[in-house]
């Protein structure tokens, strides 16, 4: 009786009622407890506001996810061969860069044998890229998938559970295939990507003084790629995304309608770095987690139109959200906090700028 749109429904918050769109955000109302210890809704502690821990999920949109899969599979091999590299040249410390993000750097410790991963930014230490959860849980859509049908479906794919195998105990086996995880994989892949319309002066003067300010630093307007196939794998190894390859499509001439790249990949325009920074205690949640302050760069595109904003949808307008930004971010939000008025508006100008697809998967459903 459930389906992924109940939650992945909204494709522009900025009409009234919101305009529906296949694979969009989610209201606060839409929002996920995940995995509380306690919750506290009658403020039985005397707090004055109901409490909770744990994670507080706002749904994110699907658009444009088969570039940003793509674009992650490429880092993850680029930071792969920069750990063959520093295997093979000892105690010295080797840049983990990709696509022109800095990763920090990885040193194989001859006198110990081993991996020196003090230096490394924003990535696990098996230095795959999870662009993914909010945390970068999931390297790739199918990861996520396979996650979200047994979170929130109750339902075990049979490559988490095996085959002929009830693993949730409910006398049901083999309740989704991996063809159909395959066809879901694919499905949200080909989503279209989100745009820039209405493009004009007070846009162009206001993403110049959000590179100016620092906020392109963490937020990367673009990145390209070298390839423009993404290429569909079964079963996957995340650390070598190159094996066991069974499908592939172009993203350029597919419905997903990304822009070719002079590398001859694609260009991705998603205002994010794919790496995970701090955040500080103000945006911090309470899972018990070593990453609670921690966050994958948000993507920006299509912000415009998916309002309320932040993991959690605290934040119900733009300014909120970047006066939100804390730890490694404090020194771009105080740079926003000092522009003058008309300074912000051009640069939440620009921002308004940076849309969802219009009708996206019209060209997909039957």
């Amino acid at each position: 009786a459930q389906s992924c749109m109940e939650c992945h429904s909204v494709g522009s918050n900025t009409t009234a009622p919101f305009t529906f769109a296949v694979g969009g955000v989610g209201h606060s109302n839409n929002n996920v407890l995940f995995q509380p210890r306690f919750v506290d809704v009658a403020d039985s502690a005397g707090n004055g506001f109901a409490d909770f821990d744990g994670r507080f999920i706002n749904p994110p949109f699907l658009f444009g996810s088969g570039g940003v899969e793509l674009l992650g599979l490429e880092m993850t091999m680029d930071l792969q061969r920069g750990f063959r590299a520093a295997f093979s040249t000892p105690d010295l410390d080797v840049p983990m860069v990709t696509h022109g993000v800095s990763f920090g750097v990885l040193r194989y410790d001859s006198a110990a044998q081993d991996f020196d991963y003090s230096g490394l930014e924003g990535v696990d230490e098996d230095l795959v890229i999870r662009p993914f959860g909010r945390k970068g849980e999931f390297a790739t859509v199918r990861g996520f998938d396979i996650d979200a049908m047994r979170f929130h479906f109750g339902m075990q794919p049979v490559e988490f559970a095996g085959p002929g195998v009830d693993n949730d105990l409910d006398n049901v086996v083999d309740e989704i295939l991996v063809g159909e995880l395959s066809a879901l994989h694919i499905f949200n892949t080909h989503l279209e990507r989100p745009e820039v319309r209405d493009w004009n002066g007070e846009a162009q003067a206001g993403f110049g003084l959000f590179s100016t300010i620092g906020c392109s630093d963490c937020h990367v307007p673009s990145i390209n790629t070298r390839s423009k196939s993404l290429r569909y794998r079964f079963p996957e190894v995340e650390t070598a995304p190159q094996l066991n390859q069974f499908y592939a499509t172009d993203l350029v001439q597919s419905t997903a309608g990304f822009d070719l790249a002079p590398s001859g990949g694609i260009q991705v325009p998603l205002f994010s770095d794919l790496k995970r920074h701090d955040m500080g205690a103000g945006l911090a949640e309470s899972f018990g987690s070593p990453l609670d302050s921690e966050f994958i760069t948000a993507r920006l595109w299509g912000v415009a139109d998916t309002a309320p904003y932040l993991h959690d949808g605290r934040a119900t307008t733009l300014t909120e959200a970047i006066l939100a930004h804390g730890g490694e971010a404090i020194s771009a939000r105080n740079a926003f906090a000092s522009l003058s008025l008309p300074e912000r508006i051009q640069v939440l100008t620009f921002l308004k700028r940076l849309r969802t697809p219009v009708d996206p998967a019209a060209d997909l459903l039957p």
